[in-house]
């Protein structure tokens, strides 16, 4: 496999799309863009953790359980695998396993269901967009090739993967990915209307996105929606936190959009208080929660350019700790 963060890898990507893109044309899968589905596009789409048994296997139950619990959480969508998912740790069987896993397990759901599919081969990434279009995925998203910034480069690479399927696509801008960028893709990809955006600082960049394409190219947030009442007050159409507190996040983001801002205010900030108290970006507690099997495991994650420092750790605590902890203070409000 292709490892674009190389050199040589970065040159062979190049001439990919150059000269000798005819070798590589893509032609569209086809399907229905939501095989039918009228979940919508918008609110609190967490990024899935996925979970490993003790001996290093996917543990495609606990990806099921994942879903359910954001069924049962009242939570807009998930998203899986990305960066905090560990993706590329995985292997092609565990990416098309995972992904049946998902799409299964949500299938009569409420939670809309985005699929990553970016790989250093754009092979796989047709494999991979054709199975979430033929399992009934709501929207598939794609990182950019590590080590490519030039843009025209970038732009090509996501033009093939728009014409992979009719499906949504969402592109997650990291690096140095440009407004301008944004907004050619948004004017050559049909079905790119969707990013959530990591590059440079987000919050100074949307309302220039969302004018440019007349609001209608949606933006999330990431790096953990530490800004969420900001975000809202900015126009974000969608936010991707962790899945621990996904349930409190969604609950925030519908009393914001009932008009509750204060109530929502109010919500967002039962999450930070929690994260005061232990951390609610790590797999335990979706142990703690029940969701997760105790002694699940989780391979080491991608770190984020530019993403902004996390919170100082929170004290230890035991998984009975950290479930006793949710009741005591967030129980009321915990849905899943």
């Amino acid at each position: 496999m292709r490892n674009l963060s190389l050199g040589s890898g970065r040159r062979n990507f190049l001439r990919t799309l150059g000269g000798g893109a005819a070798s590589l044309a893509l032609s569209r899968i086809g399907g229905a863009a939501t095989s039918g589905s009228t979940r919508q596009l918008a609110g609190v789409f967490p990024i899935a953790f996925t979970p490993f048994t003790e001996d290093n296997k996917l543990d495609v139950d606990g990806l099921a359980a994942e879903v359910r619990f954001c069924n049962k959480g009242g939570v807009h969508g998930l998203v899986w695998p990305q960066l905090a998912s560990a993706w590329s740790t995985l292997s092609d069987t565990e990416r098309m396993d995972g992904t049946e896993a998902i799409l299964s397990a949500g299938k009569n759901g409420r939670t809309a269901l985005v699929i990553g599919v970016q790989s250093p081969d754009m092979a796989a990434i047709t494999r991979y967009a054709k199975l979430a279009t033929k399992l009934g995925a709501d929207a598939i998203i794609s990182l950019p090739p590590a080590g490519v910034t030039d843009e025209k480069s970038l732009l090509e690479f996501y033009k093939q993967v728009g014409r992979m399927t009719e499906l949504p696509l969402f592109a997650q801008s990291t690096g140095t990915m440009s407004v301008d960028l944004l907004v050619e893709m948004y004017k050559a990809i049909p079905n790119f209307r969707h990013v959530k955006d990591e590059a440079g600082d987000p919050l100074a960049r949307i309302t220039d996105i969302r004018h440019r394409t007349n609001d209608e190219l949606k933006v999330f947030s990431g790096f953990g929606v530490q800004t969420m009442i900001t975000e809202m007050e900015l126009g974000f159409s969608g936010h991707c936190p962790y899945t621990n507190l996904a349930d409190v996040y969604s609950a925030a983001y519908d009393l914001w959009h009932e008009g509750k801002k204060r109530e929502a205010f109010d919500m967002f900030g039962r999450i930070q208080a929690t994260a005061s108290m232990m951390p609610v970006n790590t797999i335990d507690l979706m142990i703690a929660r029940g969701v997760f099997r105790p002694g699940t495991k989780v391979r080491t994650a991608q770190a984020v350019p530019g993403a902004p420092v996390k919170r100082p750790a929170a004290p230890p605590m035991s998984h009975e700790q950290m479930r006793n902890t949710l009741q005591k203070y967030l129980g009321p409000y915990l849905k899943a």
